[in-house]
Formats: structure tokens, C-alpha cells, sequence
């Protein structure tokens, strides 16, 4: 067991955690910012598609990225699990099981966004559909990522108020950084429903409402990259 904790320190896997948090981060901000939003054009399913087209690799690019950043969603999710199953291992674990089922969702909805690239070839049974069909499906496509990437949140929203209450516990990690991870679940679980339930309202709502949740999630990464964890205090909680 010694030889575990002198390999896995809390320390050095908190830091390790917050550079797999800060990567998530900075690509999900970078998907989102820099690639759908300045490839989709809301309600204009023929500009999309233009765009899709002309900008394919960046697309592409997108949809890569989107895969690696749940490659380091998965560590990251061993890694907390690891350094809050002191507080509570059930909970911990269960948190694991909800990140699980999040990253597996919102990485088959990138099936979606390869998906919207397929009318848009050249192959010959696509002279079948006339220009305003292949665009709406590429748009269908599109718009069916998004709802798949707010089913994902529904479950990751758990995820962020598990993990807040545990740290909120822990003693070896701030109190203020549970506090504000249980508010970005709430937010998440609020959009994602208001995405299901009232379109119109998610459309008010957003992106207002997540930006408390990228508060909490910030504020957790910046906690395990720079004031790291209390390996005095997780001890005490691991014995």
C-alpha cells in the first residue's frame, strides 16, 4: 500500500487531473467557439451546409478534438474517483458511473456531426435527393448532436453534484470549489431539460446559464493545477 501512495500521490494526481481538466476545457471552449459556432448558421440549413463544405477539415478537426478531450475525460474520472474515494467510496463510485455514461453518450453523438458530412459527398446515389434535401439532412444531423450533447450534460450534471458534495466533505480540498461544482450541475441539469421540455426557453437561457457551470468546473481544475491537494488531510481521511 505504501508503494501505491509513493506511485500514485494525491498530489501529483491532482495536478495531473487539473491538466486533463484545463485540456477538456480549453477544447470544449475551442469546439464550441471556434468551430460550430462559426460553422453553423441557425436556421439556415443551405448556409450550414455551404460552410460544412468548405471548412471540412476544420470540421473534421472539431470532431477529432471533441474525441480526445473524452480520452482525458476518462483519466480525469479515475483519477477523482481515486482522490475523493477517501471521503466516500460508494459516492465516488457512483459518480464514476454517471461520468461513464456521459462521456460514452456524447461520444457516440459525434457519430451525428460525421454523419452531416456524408450528404455532402459525391457519391452517386446522393443524385437521388434534390440540393434542399441533402441540406436538410445535413442539418438534421447537426441538430441532432446538439439534443444528444444535452442528454450527455443530464448525466454529467450528477456527476458535478456528486463530486461537489464529496469535496465539499473532503477537508483536503476547498469547500467553495464543492459549493460551486453542485451549482454547475444545477445548471446543467436546468438547460438540458429546458432543452427537452421548452426549446424556446433553453434558446433564452443559453449560454447565460452555463456560465455558472464554467465557473464551478474552472474553478476546480485551477484548484487541483494550483493549490493542489492537502496530502496531510487525505491521509487522514484515506486511514
Amino acid at each position: 500500500m505504501e508503494k501505491d501512495q509513493g506511485e500514485f500521490s494525491p498530489r501529483v494526481l491532482g495536478r495531473i487531473g487539473g491538466v486533463l481538466y484545463l485540456i477538456s476545457i480549453i477544447m470544449g471552449l475551442f469546439n464550441e467557439a471556434f468551430v460550430r459556432n462559426r460553422i453553423i448558421v441557425s436556421g439556415d440549413a443551405t448556409a450550414t451546409a455551404a460552410k460544412i463544405r468548405s471548412l471540412e477539415s476544420l470540421w473534421r478537426f472539431g470532431i477529432a478534438g471533441e474525441l480526445f478531450q473524452l480520452t482525458c475525460c476518462v483519466a480525469l474520472a479515475w483519477i477523482l474517483y481515486v482522490l475523493l474515494r477517501p471521503v466516500s467510496r460508494d459516492l465516488a463510485l457512483l459518480a464514476t458511473f454517471f461520468n461513464l455514461v456521459a462521456i460514452a453518450i456524447e461520444a457516440a453523438v459525434q457519430l451525428n456531426l460525421l454523419a452531416a458530412l456524408f450528404p455532402l459527398g459525391s457519391a452517386a446515389y446522393l443524385r437521388a435527393f434534390t440540393p434542399e434535401q441533402i441540406y436538410a439532412m445535413t442539418s438534421l444531423s447537426v441538430k441532432l448532436h446538439g439534443y444528444g450533447f444535452g442528454v450527455g450534460l443530464i448525466f454529467f450534471a450528477w456527476v458535478c453534484i456528486v463530486w461537489g458534495y464529496l469535496i465539499f466533505r473532503s477537508g483536503f480540498l476547498p469547500k467553495a470549489v464543492g459549493v460551486l461544482m453542485q451549482i454547475a450541475g444545477l445548471c446543467y441539469l436546468i438547460n438540458s431539460f429546458a432543452l427537452l421540455l421548452a426549446p424556446t426557453l433553453a434558446n433564452r437561457l443559453f449560454p447565460a446559464i452555463l456560465i455558472p457551470a464554467l465557473v464551478g468546473e474552472a474553478s476546480l481544475c485551477l484548484c487541483l493545477l494550483i493549490k493542489g491537494v492537502n496530502i496531510e488531510k487525505w491521509k487522514l481521511k484515506a486511514a
